[in-house]
């Protein structure tokens, strides 16, 4: 009985941390997707009816399909590169050196990283056009314009995914490795075969966390596109940005909020049952 109540006492302030910049704020947000409110009126109750807008905001559908298409670009190349740059520095001298230089984007502010490319990628006056003349149409061109995103988002977050997947190489043991090699596994086989079949959980943890992070992404595509060309790029927090801040619909906003949250929730919790169920038919 002691031992419960000081556990109680110890998480506390855990609770308490939750509840104030959390749940209050969640709640919050729930009462204001019942008003319409610029912010500056006073907010007048409309009940539900910001959520049944939700469905046939065409413009909020598209940036979901924005957002999809971003996420499933994103999210095999972070993976893939986090797994191939982990495997293929393990051991070597340089292996600390690559993990900092990969990992050190991730310490510079979005605001900061998204101004050096502007400057160093921009078509018009960029670095790279004066050095080399190569102009990269991601001014103009939808289609490079995403891509153009991708790119900085992968360049930011690949080192964290690296950090994460050599740890988990460190983990494995060196018997298990040993014992393949002796029953003639070569280095591709054991791979494919041993290691990569061990790294499940930390696969299964980057897809989670990498679906979360493209379903929420907002500051790139604010610094970089604005949305464009010709909403190309406009992902679900930036629309959320664009009604909330730029049409001062903030009751609307919040629904959007909503919509983002539970979305996110649901991607998030079917990809953990579907990877844990194969990492658990996997181990049978």
């Amino acid at each position: 009985m002691r031992a419960r109540r000081q556990a109680w006492w110890l998480g506390l302030p855990a609770t308490l941390v939750f509840v104030v910049f959390s749940l209050v704020p969640l709640l919050s947000v729930a009462r204001y997707a019942t008003w319409r409110w610029s912010g500056t009126a006073e907010p007048i109750s409309i009940g539900s009816a910001n959520l049944a807008r939700l469905v046939r905001d065409e413009a909020l559908w598209q940036s979901l399909g924005t957002t999809l298409l971003f996420g499933l670009i994103v999210l095999p190349a972070f993976l893939a590169l986090s797994l191939a740059v982990a495997l293929a520095i393990e051991g070597l001298r340089v292996e600390r050196f690559v993990k900092a230089l990969l990992f050190a984007p991730g310490l510079v502010t979005v605001g900061g990283s998204a101004i050096a490319w502007y400057l160093l990628y921009d078509p018009d006056f960029g670095v790279m056009v004066e050095l080399t003349g190569l102009r990269l149409p991601w001014t103009s061109q939808p289609g490079a314009a995403l891509l153009f995103v991708v790119l900085f988002t992968l360049w930011q977050q690949t080192g964290y995914g690296v950090l994460v997947m050599s740890a988990a190489l460190r983990g494995i043991p060196r018997e298990v490795k040993e014992a393949a090699r002796i029953d003639g596994a070569h280095e591709g086989e054991l791979r494919r075969f041993v290691i990569v079949p061990l790294l499940r959980p930390t696969l299964a943890f980057l897809t989670i966390v990498g679906s979360v992070l493209a379903l929420q992404s907002y500051t790139a595509v604010y610094l970089l596109t604005r949305g464009g060309p010709f909403g190309s790029t406009r992902v679900l927090g930036y629309y959320l940005y664009e009604v909330a801040f730029e049409r001062f619909e903030l009751g609307y906003g919040a629904a959007i909020t909503l919509f983002v949250l539970v979305f996110t929730l649901i991607v998030a919790v079917a990809q953990a049952r579907v990877l844990v169920g194969r990492g658990v038919r996997g181990a049978h």
